[in-house]
């Protein structure tokens, strides 16, 4: 059995406090609790002189202290505050392990030995933090991290091979499992010395593995191996100009010395770099970023190329679309470059026969480089995604970026069953969603999504429309999803909110077959955004398919199928 880690540990006294007053502004020197659960997690100094404690009901706790100022527990805005600190502990010795928000350890033999022993590599640590953070901490030393977790409350160093006499003394709430240690006081043991005093065979019978586990923390048998954290490597490579640059060819050359910089940086550490930050500033102090993303892997000279082109974007100011920011007032005196996204170096796969995507690699240059001259919006692609009309599940995205889609779930595949609109329908409304046969996982089911096929062209504007029966009365769609009589003529007018769009017939058409209505009822929680339609998908008599609509009587043409 390996020995415990000679371990030192930092401790910031109630962190989740002193985090709320980082982030949000809550002063900690007054009486402060932060709740999860309607119960009290932490609280301040002054919230316990007035009799608040950990695990108290909020009511409780205000009644105790009428002035609390009460803060929700917010696991996130703990560990972004936190981040400083492991970083300024970094500063001074490596291989750090966050326990937790408020708490980090490290081995305490490299620092003891280059500061000069356990006791000033602890004063070094602490003071380096409240300098850097002003933040107060406080340190222990012992062996294995439960025990230098219990000494750091202390501010104590236990002596190397005295963890079990250290903790011997402690009582079992130190365990940090309440529901054990309510169990263990009812059967008369106070403390770690009297839990670890039982055999572990019949600690493990009784208590199962997790009391295990905490009989061998009260013993002082913690042999766990520190997991510790590697800080980022710093990719980032600048160049700071000598004199400002306010011409394209000046600009094409810095940016090939910078990428190749780049470039050899990224190999020394194995990573290749698939989203690239460029960042200039100028002579007047004016900022530019742009990110570029690639979903390959970009070489030196594809680094060198987007770098050219996003330079000779900025430096032209020409071509902006959308009142964009023109030609910068000064010359460019800083380039930076910044490697957003990066993984692991590895060869991609050639194709069998020739330069497979070759074609593809010239297409997604000449689309960069029109995003580099008229902004990343000149160029969007479509992205499919969930949702219950046509509309809402296409998402333009401009071209490069993360193709995500708005709504969770895919549209329809190839392959899967189709109702093609055509058929006569008796009025009942369709069921979907699901799972796709042998196509993969399950994708959200999206009751009210229309079946396949998707329409080819989904209309910007709705256009106005009128659909008659057989006796020329309008057709209506009741609450109940009645239609009162089959659909016989359409007729398409203006676009709603719009001009008139040429889409479909200005007379009365005949529709040969319909399907639907297929009912959707959206955001009724919400009176300003609720929604309430019914779709159909008829065909005329030329052979035409549309989507229709039905929202408050009104009928409206919503895409058109091939």
């Amino acid at each position: 059995m390996s020995e415990p880690i000679r371990t030192l540990l930092l401790w910031c006294p109630d962190w989740p406090v002193l985090a709320a007053e980082i982030v949000d502004g809550v002063p900690a020197t007054g009486p402060v609790a932060v709740l999860h659960a309607n119960r009290v997690v932490a609280c301040s100094e002054r919230a316990r002189a007035e009799g608040v404690r950990r695990g108290l009901r909020r009511r409780e706790a205000q009644g105790r202290c009428p002035p609390l100022t009460v803060v929700d527990h917010d696991p996130g805005r703990d560990a972004r505050a936190f981040e400083p600190v492991v970083a300024a502990v970094e500063e001074v010795a490596v291989g750090v392990e966050v326990i937790r928000p408020g708490a980090c350890a490290l081995a305490a033999r490299g620092p003891s030995r280059y500061l000069g022993g356990e006791e000033a590599a602890a004063e070094r640590i602490v003071e380096h933090v409240a300098q850097s953070c002003a933040v107060e901490s406080q340190v222990g030393i012992a062996d294995g991290v439960f025990a230098a977790g219990l000494a750091a409350r202390q501010g104590r160093i236990v002596p190397p091979g005295g963890a079990p006499e250290f903790l011997a003394g402690q009582p079992v709430e130190a365990l940090g499992r309440p529901d054990l240690a309510d169990l263990l006081r009812r059967l008369g043991m106070r403390t770690l010395g009297d839990f670890a005093a039982l055999p572990a065979g019949d600690v493990l019978a009784r208590f199962g593995f997790d009391g295990a586990l905490a009989h061998r923390l009260a013993a002082g048998r913690d042999d766990r191996p520190l997991a510790v954290r590697h800080p980022p490597a710093d990719l980032t490579v600048t160049a700071d100009l000598d004199e400002p640059i306010d011409r394209v060819d000046v600009a094409a050359f810095a940016a090939r010395t910078l990428a190749e910089r780049l470039h050899e940086r990224l190999a020394g550490y194995g990573l290749a770099c698939t989203r690239l930050g460029i960042e200039a500033v100028t002579a007047h102090g004016q900022e530019l970023h742009r990110v570029w993303r690639h979903d390959g892997l970009l070489t030196a000279a594809a680094i060198a190329d987007r770098v050219r082109w996003q330079l000779d974007g900025w430096l032209s100011g020409a071509g902006r679309r959308g009142g964009g920011p023109a030609r910068p007032t000064a010359g460019i005196v800083r380039l930076r470059l910044l490697p957003d996204g990066v993984l692991a170096q590895a060869g991609l796969q050639p194709g069998l026969w020739g330069e497979t995507g070759a074609e593809r690699e010239r297409a997604h240059r000449a689309l960069s480089r029109v995003q580099g001259l008229l902004g990343p919006e000149a160029v969007v692609t479509a992205v499919l995604g969930g949702g219950r009309s046509p509309a809402d599940q296409t998402r333009l995205v401009p071209w490069g970026d993360e193709r995500l889609p708005t709504r969770p779930g895919a549209a329809p595949m190839p392959g899967e069953p189709v109702a093609r609109p055509g058929v006569a329908s008796e009025g009942k409304p369709a069921r979907t969603g699901g799972r796709r046969a042998g196509l993969g996982p399950p994708v959200p089911p999206w009751p009210g999504r229309l079946p396949p096929p998707s329409p080819a062209v989904v209309l910007p504007t709705p256009l106005a429309a009128r659909v008659l029966d057989a006796t020329g009365a309008p057709v209506v769609v009741s609450a109940r999803l009645a239609v009162s009589a089959p659909p016989a003529r359409l007729t398409i007018g203006a676009a709603v909110g719009a001009a008139t769009v040429p889409v479909g017939p200005a007379v009365p058409a005949e529709i040969v077959g319909w399907v639907g209505p297929w009912p959707v009822d959206e955001w009724w929680w919400a009176p300003a955004e609720a929604r309430r339609r019914a779709r159909f998908q008829v065909r005329l008599a030329d052979g035409s398919a549309l989507l229709l609509a039905v929202d408050t009587g009104q009928w409206l043409v919503e895409a058109i199928y091939d």
